[in-house]
């Protein structure tokens, strides 16, 4: 496992696609394992004394999340932790959302903030704060957070601003993996496009000035694996995007679904698989851990091959 971490946290303001990039190269993987933990899926001796209150079940969060990092770090470039399931726990939850990310950061890997936040004015600007902006220690909390576009740039502004001065990144949701997707984001407008083709335009213009060395923006798209025919067309309307791909795993996508996103690079595509990893363990393995490394390197190296790369 050694040979792939890097000791210390990572402090710099280089742009997050180009770090990204050199993830990828290095680890010859595009691999984004979630961090989930939801406590009724916990291993056993992971919970320990949960049933006693939150500040336990955020202990027994926080071990269960560094454990499976340290597994999975070999064969990812990065985490990607849902905010939500911290939050049910208040502050101790929030506490343990900082140690996970801490952690992952210390053994070489980026950090996107599932939280998909969205807003304007002061109330964006503190959002763009807490995840992106460095702490007092000169670390954010993360290298990049997925964001909700659909109150349009002023919303987003606050982000790019941060992607400008400290490096970070942002995925935008453009076409999410969800069954009611479809609601809004496949309505048909009068020129003839969908709703979520237009905000895939716009995305593409908000990330014009926050291109890296290596080609790819900044600003990234959030696209569902789960719909293969809106990956190929979000690929054509986002040449310069990171196009970050859940619904592998878990939701019923496969990697094969996905292979035309990869046509702008090795790392102009992030496959996310969530609970398929972190509880493989289910599948009978008694090693919780070795189950979770067992699945992220056979995922690793199915998305390389299908990427094309």
């Amino acid at each position: 496992m050694a040979q792939d971490l890097e000791a210390g946290p990572r402090v710099t303001t280089a742009a997050f696609a180009d770090r990204l990039a050199e993830a990828v190269e290095r680890k010859r993987s595009q691999l984004v394992v979630g961090l989930d933990p939801s406590l009724e899926l916990l291993p056993l001796e992971v919970r320990g004394e949960s049933i006693l209150g939150r500040a336990e079940t955020a202990r027994a969060y926080a071990r269960f999340c560094c454990g499976i990092v340290d597994a999975v770090a070999p064969y990812v470039v990065a985490v990607k932790p849902q905010v939500a399931f911290f939050e049910t726990l208040g502050g101790d939850g929030l506490t343990a959302l900082e140690r996970v990310c801490d952690h992952a950061r210390n053994v070489g890997l980026l950090v996107i903030a599932d939280a998909k936040r969205g807003d304007i004015g002061s109330t964006a600007r503190a959002y763009a704060t807490a995840f992106l902006e460095p702490r007092e220690d000169g670390t954010p909390l993360a290298d990049a957070l997925t964001v909700s576009t659909y109150l349009g740039h002023d919303s987003i502004e606050p982000f790019l601003q941060a992607c400008r001065l400290h490096g970070a990144g942002i995925f935008c949701l453009v076409r999410t993996s969800n069954a009611g997707a479809g609601d809004v984001q496949e309505l048909t407008l009068s020129d003839g496009r969908r709703v979520w083709q237009h905000v895939a335009s716009l995305v593409d213009d908000w990330g014009a000035d926050l291109v890296g060395e290596r080609g790819l923006s900044s600003v990234g798209a959030v696209v569902g694996a789960t719909v293969p025919r809106a990956v190929g067309e979000a690929r054509r309307l986002l040449p310069r995007s990171i196009l970050l791909l859940p619904g592998v795993g878990a939701q019923g996508a496969t990697p094969a679904d996905v292979a035309r996103a990869f046509t702008s690079g090795p790392a102009s595509a992030l496959v996310t698989a969530s609970r398929s990893v972190i509880y493989a363990y289910r599948g009978g393995q008694s090693d919780w851990r070795a189950a979770a490394g067992s699945e992220a390197a056979r995922l690793r190296s199915e998305v390389w091959s299908v990427s094309g790369w």
